[in-house]
């Protein structure tokens, strides 16, 4: 017994060594005697990003025992763009999340990760143009008494005309709205406010993004929604996401439910490690394993050994970390990719009950402020006293240019002044701000970026077969939270099955943004069974999404 007692206790000993290893990286051995140094465990998979897509993966590898680490290199927070920032006890969104899926699978695992935690939340929008505030989406009525008889004259007019003439296979974001809404329409509603989020003409935003965004919506659909909106349409896949008019909701924003997720990662056993910002990924054809090299945040260099790789790092930042290197065509078409930064400025408000809408959109060219977050309509606990309410005033920008590097204090002046400018506030009403900088919140869908996705992909299956991309800027698709989580839980079923039984990259393939529906309509999990050949109907089963 003496002898079989003191093996358990080796064994304990040795897996507390491996679970430091783990956590604290390689950088434990050399601190250690020689005698407890040991070789590092292999883990199932090394996951890049702590996202929603790196979490959800993480969870899903973990819950059928296999052990993967992810690595975040951010110092603080877990949820990528989902999460949660807190100031001085206030909650900060970053972007604006509503958690809506015609995914089973998806509304089921948020609520298994965060259960009576998560709100219902009624969706309230409007659109800030010309000192006038417009319901959004658009309701055709009001917006056509609000513009004027003459204005709403020229609108219908050039709708029609937009009807009777489209532009045939439209290939820009302009051409592709001004056939469901006509030219007059797309200046006042559209024109402005994506020139502020992209930084470019609509002329050279590719169409595919308007696809994705605001499928099935259009000057007659919004005209119809309006005339019927008591109606239960019988099909559910005619209702337009834009138009659903509640959502979910975690109580203190969304980064509430990613900590929920990691720790529960932590608790199956894997692990989440934050500040550890990737450098390195060696692939050794020869063992047909990863080692993945992460700079800690005292400097440290540490390596993490597995079978498969899951990347959401950007794909710019990750193609020239791999090792053997891909051809000069595919690095070159990497660096060519691009991609739009914005920051928030978030305010802290005595609350004059102004504002009861979730967000608003600036569709005008006197400020620079893109869109207004209204966090404590998206849930009460987002503030902690009720007397005051925090704003996210949103600025799109390019890392490194004039507003991206201008010091807090003078952002923090310019959101107070456009505040009041706008009317959703009084500057003398603001005690208190931050700023939050989020760097490839977006990736740009400009004319050739598809080729540059293309080349890459193909260069990574040729020499990489066990490297998974997920997530938005791990594919360098424009999903969206649940789009996200899907390409993580394929990507996951792939890996326990030993085999790529599921494309990835048919999650929303059709460049159609399928968020119509009801929530959970549609389950991932009827594609059991379903190879990579058939992928198209994936495709159509996968794509329903969430802002």
């Amino acid at each position: 017994m003496p002898l079989l007692h003191l093996f358990s206790v080796l064994l304990d000993f040795r897996n507390l060594i491996q679970v430091l290893h783990l956590a604290l990286g390689s950088g434990v051995a050399s601190r250690l005697p020689c005698f407890l140094c040991m070789e590092q465990p292999v883990l199932k998979a090394v996951i890049v990003g702590a996202g929603p897509a790196g979490l959800t993966a993480a969870y899903q590898l973990s819950k059928q025992h296999a052990r993967v680490a992810v690595l975040e290199s951010d110092p603080q927070y877990v949820g990528g763009i989902s999460r949660t920032v807190n100031y001085k006890g206030f909650h900060f969104d970053i972007g604006g999340h509503r958690f809506f899926s015609k995914s089973h699978e998806v509304e089921d695992l948020w609520t298994e990760i965060a259960g009576d935690d998560l709100l219902n939340r009624p969706r309230s929008s409007r659109v800030y143009y010309r000192g006038q505030f417009f319901t959004y989406p658009l309701k055709p009525f009001e917006a056509l008494s609000k513009l004027g008889l003459i204005e709403s004259f020229r609108c219908v007019l050039s709708f029609l005309a937009a009807r009777l003439h489209p532009t045939c296979h439209p290939k820009t974001f302009e051409d592709w709205v001004v056939n469901q809404f006509g030219k007059r329409l797309f200046r006042i509603f559209f024109k402005t406010y994506t020139e502020k989020v992209w930084g470019m003409s609509c002329q050279e935003i590719s169409a595919d993004w308007a696809a994705q965004r605001i499928k099935g919506l259009s000057l007659a659909s919004a005209m119809k929604h309006a005339l019927l909106s008591e109606r239960k349409p019988r099909d559910r896949k005619q209702v337009v996401k834009t138009l659903i008019d509640t959502f979910r909701y975690p109580r203190r924003g969304p980064g509430m439910m990613w900590e929920a997720c990691a720790e529960k990662i932590r608790k199956l056993g894997s692990a989440v490690l934050l500040g550890r910002r990737v450098v390195g990924c060696r692939f050794d054809s020869k063992n047909k394993l990863w080692t993945v090299t992460s700079r800690n945040a005292a400097g440290h260099l540490e390596e993490f050994h597995a079978e498969h790789l899951i990347s959401s790092m950007p794909i710019r930042e990750l193609v020239p970390q791999i090792e053997p290197h891909l051809p000069e065509v595919a690095i070159h078409a990497a660096r060519s990719l691009r991609y739009r930064d914005f920051l928030t400025v978030g305010l802290i408000v005595r609350d004059r009950d102004r504002v009861s809408d979730n967000w608003i959109y600036i569709h005008d060219s006197s400020v620079q402020v893109g869109r207004v977050q209204n966090y404590k309509s998206w849930s009460p606990e987002m503030v902690p006293d009720p007397a005051y309410c925090c704003y996210g005033l949103e600025y799109f920008c390019f890392e490194g240019d004039g507003m991206w590097a201008a010091p807090d204090r003078q952002l923090i002046e310019l959101a107070k002044k456009e505040i009041h400018q706008v009317n959703l506030a009084s500057s003398a009403d603001v005690v208190d701000g931050c700023v939050i900088r989020q760097p490839k919140a977006y990736p740009v869908y400009d004319d050739a970026y598809q080729q540059h996705v293309e080349t890459i992909r193909k260069a990574l299956a040729e020499k990489f077969p066990t490297l998974h991309l997920v997530g938005r800027n791990g594919m360098h698709k424009y999903n969206n939270q649940d789009h996200a989580m899907m390409t993580a839980m394929l990507t996951a079923k792939n890996i326990l099955a030993d085999e790529r039984q599921y494309d990835v990259w048919a999650v929303n393939q059709d460049a159609e943004y399928h968020e119509a529906g009801t929530a959970g309509e549609e389950s991932t999990g009827a594609m059991s069974g379903i190879p990579v050949a058939d992928a198209t109907s994936v495709a159509q089963s996968c794509s329903e999404g969430v802002a």
